[in-house]
């Protein structure tokens, strides 16, 4: 990857996961079908779930409306653990010890599941496993670290605190959790895509679900025409393709964070390591041809929101470069993550009331364990099989602490971006961009979005985003246009690279901008 002039920084984004990795391709679904169960989404949850029913002897297809694993589980920071921030103590209190309890077996099992799944097919996808680490740099974050080992102790997690990390980072305290892991997640899926297709399963690429049909056996109905009728259909797109009367976009939040992968001076001395303080700093190893190499991720902020993107690779830059020293950033990418109002997942019927279309979604940055966990449940709700989790994931759950205050404050915060956005006046103007730059402008007294591309070509778009009118923005990191509101995020040229959003934004009518003609514009 070339390198900006900023510095070490790429200039393009590209996670790790998704290069040098030979992925199969699969057709469009061109024809009406009728299966057993219908799988919206190729990412963990959705291959993992087929790869569970087709050994079940059940016909399975699986749809994705792009490329397999391009999602957000090709942009993983890829740790297998339950250790998910100072989560435990929270739980306590706000769900009860034995839920807190229930959350950990489940994530637990579904670490121990893809182990014995790895060992089971020989997979090489470079799964070690490693002891988890949350640190504290401050005295209040360190407070909370102690009543998180309380927790802990209380539940009958194995871990403890200590004083010290092999890092040459000033800490506090810390907690660890014992027997964790890490691996290439793409490698391992790619595995299992092979297995779900010797046993007969279907895989579709580039065949998107809009909407579907409800009743006892229900059916998918896809952008491209051909439906698909089956028993049961399982929702494992990241955010809900349909969210019937769930009101999914009032219950959930995306997040943005950032990855770099670094070759450092220091070696990197095993282990997973996530700091409590704010903002975020995540690190485990990789190997990239052969070397190992450094994964900090960090720089957590709601989508579409905060300082400038590219703000935060710095931020990660510099923070990699105090405690390891940098030669080299080898890859630069980030992530999108859906965060409940309680925090924990909501896997189970979409509604009250169907239990034959189910979903499962908003795993708060810890999609490896939660992903595996969730295509567990369904196995067994699928096949009528008693399952301990399936009452504390379930999405129609409401505990009135925290649900209610949080419900309150992202509602909130939605109604403040969309005003903010209809209010705002931008004074760049599309003659302002320099090659490869991109900004809200104004154009004929017209909120738009602009971006000249590296050769010069314009591509002006409405900055409306088509799921309920918020008005999206530039985001420099990683040259797309991303909603403030519910996380939707368009390409420069207005198509869809992350719903809830289905439509385009608006295209402009380049001809209109006086001395441009549609060849100047890349019309």
């Amino acid at each position: 990857m070339t390198q900006n002039e900023n510095g070490k920084l790429p200039h393009d984004t590209e996670s790790y996961w998704r290069t040098d990795i030979e992925f199969p391709k699969f057709p469009s679904l061109e024809e009406d079908i009728q299966v057993d169960v219908v799988i919206v989404g190729a990412g963990i949850t959705g291959i993992t779930s087929a790869y569970l029913l087709v050994n079940e002897g059940l016909k399975v297809a699986v749809i994705e409306a792009g490329k397999v694993l391009n999602g957000t589980t090709g942009h993983t920071t890829a740790k297998i653990t339950a250790q998910h921030d100072l989560i435990y103590d929270e739980f306590i209190h706000n769900i009860g010890r034995s839920n807190a309890r229930l959350y950990y077996e489940a994530n637990t099992e579904a670490l121990n599941f893809i182990k014995e799944t790895v060992d089971r097919h020989k997979i090489d996808c470079d799964f070690s496993t490693q002891d988890a680490y949350i640190y504290a740099t401050t005295e209040k974050y360190a407070r909370k670290i102690e009543k998180e080992a309380e927790a802990y102790e209380t539940i009958g997690i194995e871990g403890g605190l200590v004083d010290s990390i092999p890092f040459e980072i000033d800490i506090q305290k810390a907690l660890v959790m014992k027997n964790q892991a890490q691996f290439h997640p793409t490698k391992y899926l790619v595995q299992l895509l092979q297995l779900i297709t010797q046993k007969g399963g279907l895989i579709f690429e580039n065949t998107a679900a809009v909407n579907f049909e409800t009743g006892e056996q229900p059916v998918v109905l896809t952008r491209e025409g051909p439906r698909i009728t089956a028993n049961h259909i399982l929702a494992c797109s990241h955010f809900p393709f349909y969210e019937g009367l769930g009101l999914y976009s009032t219950r959930l939040h995306a997040d943005r964070s950032y990855a770099l992968a670094v070759k450092a001076k220091k070696k990197y001395p095993g282990g997973l390591y996530i700091s409590a303080d704010q903002p975020t700093r995540s690190l485990r190893s990789v190997t990239v041809n052969g070397e190992e190499m450094v994964l900090i991720v960090g720089e957590s902020h709601k989508t579409g929101q905060g300082i400038e993107t590219m703000e935060h690779y710095k931020a990660l830059e510099a923070f990699g470069e105090e405690v390891f020293g940098l030669e080299k950033i080898v890859y630069r990418w980030s992530a999108q993550d859906l965060i409940t109002l309680d925090k924990l997942p909501y896997i189970g019927e979409l509604t009250s009331g169907q239990p034959n279309i189910l979903i499962a979604t908003g795993f708060r940055k810890w999609g490896m364990s939660n992903g595996t966990a969730a295509a567990l449940l369904f196995r067994d709700m699928i096949l009528g099989k008693e399952n301990t989790f399936e009452k504390l994931y379930t999405p129609s759950r409401f505990y009135a602490n925290p649900s209610l205050k949080n419900f309150l404050k992202e509602n909130a915060n939605v109604v403040g971006q969309l005003i903010k956005g209809k209010l705002d006046s931008p004074k760049t103007n599309p003659e302002d961009l320099s090659n490869g730059e991109g900004a809200v402008i104004t154009l004929e007294g017209h909120r738009k979005g602009a971006y000249k591309d590296d050769e010069g070509k314009l591509h002006i778009v409405d900055t409306t985003c088509t799921h309920i009118g918020c008005e999206v923005e530039w985001n420099n990191g990683d040259r797309t246009w991303d909603c403030p509101c519910h996380g939707s995020r368009f390409s420069f040229t207005g198509e869809v690279i992350e719903g809830p959003a289905e439509k385009p934004l608006q295209k402009y009518d380049y001809k209109m901008i006086d001395n441009l003609t549609s060849e100047d514009s890349g019309y």
